[in-house]
This record gives structure tokens, sequence and C-alpha cells, in this order.
């Protein structure tokens, strides 16, 4: 059986997505993708490299995603889908890159600084 494998990554995110030709079935670590993402909006940012090139029927996908948040999950297996598209077809390349769902989101969470509350709150500053 043919299969096309990639890897997204968001924040601390890690998904290892697995593309087969098939029905359009939806698994993300041995649960349906409804009931391991819990919310429309992340089910929605999953299919839309998959509506745009038209195959969200003709393919079923296979994730392991591990670290971080859910949205972070979900952006990390976005992009991994994106990747296994352009494997399963390079045409399908430009017209996701235009998109932008090719592009690795770079923003991370900014570490706690020593001495201070949190990463960019600061103690009051007292003159006297």
């Amino acid at each position: 059986m043919q299969y096309f494998d990639a890897v997204g990554r968001r924040k601390k995110s890690v998904a290892r997505v697995r593309l087969t030709p098939g029905t359009g079935k939806r698994i993300a670590n041995k649960r349906t993708m409804k009931n391991y993402l819990q919310r429309e909006t992340l089910e929605m940012i999953i299919e839309q490299p998959l509506k745009l090139v038209g195959l969200s029927d003709k393919v079923d996908i296979n994730v392991n995603v591990d670290g971080g948040g859910l949205t972070g999950q979900a952006g990390a297996i976005r992009l991994g889908i994106s990747r296994a598209l352009i494997k399963y077809d390079e045409e399908l390349r430009q017209s996701l890159k235009k998109e932008g769902f090719l592009t690795r989101d770079p923003r991370m969470v900014e570490r706690k600084k020593a001495g201070q509350p949190k990463a960019r709150k600061r103690f009051q500053f007292s003159k006297r």
C-alpha cells in the first residue's frame, strides 16, 4: 500500500502525518479527529489544505501528534498534511504555498526572565 509521510511542527507540538489514498478517514492518536480535537475551529484548520486542493474525501489521514496544546497540535497537523500532499502530488505545491500552508509558524512562548514575575511583566518601580 502506498503512503506519504511528513512531519509538521508548531510551538512545542510535533505531528507525524501519514497520508494514504482512501475514503476520507481522519485519525489522530488512534481516535477520530472530531473526538481528539474537540473544537470545530481546530477541525477547520486541519481541513484547510485538503479543501484547497479538493482531496477531502480521496485521502485517509493518520496522525501521531505529541506535545503542546490542542491549538499548537492542530497547526502542526495542518503543516504535516500540506507537506504530505506535496509528496502525493508535486503540482499542489504552488497553491499550498500561495495560501501559506507550507510556512512553519515561528511564534514561540517567550521565556520567563529571572527576577521578574512573568516573561514581560515587571515588578512595580519605586523611586524611593
